[in-house]
């Protein structure tokens, strides 16, 4: 057996099963905001594509996917970050999801067994934390409080561990605080990735969910590209429909980025056997092409934390995120204990933060916050939402 199996801690949904064992609201239906599944209808588009191209099953997809999609993705990636032209070919590599994507990408960039040779955020994704224990080391943490505007403490890294790194997992919008990293933080962190040899896989996944029509949040290639480094050296991204077109079940993304470790990364892939079958690839052409119905779904999170964020705020100091579709409000008792009270008071499940983040020296900066997932639909979030205020009023 891989013994690396027994490194990994339970999925933090699994510890919630464990938590929330034995316990039921009184009379009230219950209402997830647990697990950031977008529940939107996906676009009717995207079905009518999947079944007009359904007899391509019968075919077997390549690893590099079509021409034609990588073509959509690179022209999207030109319009939304503002990239010289890019290389579909060298560039872009679809994935089915960005989780696949993220884990693979360990496994492909790290020599197993290099102590520090992976940093991460904390609170994570999981599969950061996971992909770098399965390449036989432990991830270096870098806690995200709200001091540091729930941006990962680059400052306290020293040299020596920014010289052991190959591999910086970044998220950005936040998960689960909904930071954005300036175009400036990004390209500092891409000068450390030059000086000490590294490379920055830049978990985008969240990019399309923001307030500000006007203001969307910018890219680790866009940050290269400023900075004239237009082959993106040292510079992976991780992008998915799942959020951003509602199709979390297409399993459909793609990274971008260094074409050394494009190559390299579908070296693995091949051996992997993950590629996206090909009709699936033609419903994700159209919907890296069409903006209209990812413009009414930001319209629709916007709609939900203007009506959801007062009722909270009255009650916990609840952050806005500067993008993404959680809220990280902070608890007034033990954040396992709240889960547990709004669960049986309110009949509203919640995820403990101390489950997407791991105890460090300077404590767990999940401890004492929750994290909503506003994916449901409008009245579903507003009744959640006065469930949670009326259920702390009452000392949940």
């Amino acid at each position: 057996m891989n013994t690396g199996l027994e490194t990994l801690h339970p999925y933090p949904f699994e510890k919630l099963g464990q938590l929330f064992e034995g316990l039921s609201p009184h009379d009230l239906p219950i209402i997830p905001l647990t697990i950031g599944e977008p529940q939107h209808a996906p676009p009717e588009k995207v079905t009518e594509l999947l079944s007009e191209h359904a007899a391509l099953v019968a075919q077997y997809p390549t690893t590099a996917g079509r021409s034609e999609l990588r073509a959509a993705i690179g022209a999207w990636l030109e319009r939304r970050f503002h990239l010289p032209s890019l290389d579909a070919d060298r560039h872009v590599l679809p994935l089915n999801g960005t989780r696949e994507g993220l884990f693979a990408v360990a496994q492909t960039l790290v020599t197993h067994g290099r102590p520090g040779a992976v940093l991460c955020p904390n609170p994570f994704y999981q599969i950061y934390e996971g992909a770098a224990l399965l390449a036989g080391t432990e991830p270096v943490l870098l806690n995200c409080e709200a001091s540091t505007g729930f941006l990962p403490d680059f400052d306290s890294v020293t040299d020596e561990q920014w010289q052991a790194c190959q591999l910086l997992f970044i998220c950005t919008p936040g998960n689960p605080a909904g930071a954005v990293m300036p175009r400036e933080t990004l390209q500092a962190l891409i000068t450390l990735a030059q000086e000490h040899d590294f490379v920055i896989a830049s978990d985008e996944c969240y990019s399309e969910i923001y307030p500000d029509e006007q203001r969307p949040p910018a890219g680790l290639l866009e940050a290269a590209a400023a900075m004239g480094n237009t082959d993106y050296r040292h510079c992976l991204c991780f992008h998915s429909l799942s959020k951003r077109s509602n199709l979390p079940g297409l399993r459909s993304g793609f990274v971008a980025g260094d074409p050394h470790w494009i190559e390299q990364f579908r070296r693995y892939r091949t051996y992997h056997g993950c590629a996206m079958p090909p009709h699936h690839q033609i419903a994700s052409e159209w919907a890296w092409g069409d903006e209209i119905h990812v413009r009414d779904n930001r319209a629709r999170y916007r709609e939900k934390f203007a009506a959801v964020t007062p009722i909270l705020t009255a009650v916990l100091a609840t952050p806005s995120p500067d993008a993404g579709f959680y809220l990280w409000p902070e608890t007034p008792i033990d954040d396992e204990t709240f889960a547990q009270h709004l669960l049986q008071r309110a009949g509203v499940k919640v995820l403990p933060g101390r489950y997407l983040a791991r105890d460090t020296a300077a404590g767990n900066p999940g401890a004492h916050r929750v994290r909503l997932a506003l994916v449901a639909e409008l009245g579903q979030c507003v009744e959640a939402a006065e469930r949670i205020a009326h259920a702390t009023k009452s000392g949940g």
